[in-house]
């Protein structure tokens, strides 16, 4: 049977680890101290990836539509909390994988409900993962550090993400 693509090439036997590529994240969090440590933690790598954040569900959609000062702008991974004013998390990811446009962006959960209804109505609306915040900031950071490596070495994206 085929090698499995999970961020290995296999050449005759042999695996290389795939090059880590540029991930341009939107963060969705309205928090400012757990965006300050999301943007720092990811921004740490190695990889000197892309961070914008918005800090409310009306404002991801519109980044996510493109709308006004969001013009020209496509996340590869949205980081989404679900406790959000105007619009809360849960209706932004309906939203998002409602639309033929968004919905291959894999949405990361990134919230502090460990509440099984909020887990469940965000699997059943397509979220492609569901992480709680860690209460301790070591566990925090390497959380988000594996989620930088997952996204930008080890998965690969549904469509080129070929710089426009």
């Amino acid at each position: 049977s085929p090698p499995y693509r999970m961020g290995v090439l296999v050449f005759q036997g042999t695996i290389a680890m795939t090059q880590p590529r540029l991930v341009h994240f939107l963060l969705v969090e309205d928090d400012d101290d757990h965006a300050t440590l999301i943007m720092r933690s990811l921004q740490r790598s190695r990889v000197s990836n892309q961070v914008d954040r918005v800090k409310d569900g009306e404002a991801a959609l519109a980044y996510l539509k493109q709308q006004g000062e969001f013009a020209g702008r496509r996340p590869d991974v949205v980081l989404l909390d679900l406790k959000l004013p105007r619009v809360d998390g849960h209706e932004v990811l309906r939203q998002i994988k409602e639309d033929e446009s968004l919905r291959q962006i894999p949405i990361v959960v990134l919230t502090t409900s460990q509440a099984e209804v909020d887990r469940a109505r965000a699997y059943e609306h397509h979220a492609n993962s569901y992480l709680v915040k860690p209460v301790n900031f070591d566990r925090f950071q390497q959380m988000i550090e594996d989620l930088n490596l997952y996204w930008g070495v080890w998965n690969m994206p549904a469509i080129s993400q070929e710089p426009v």
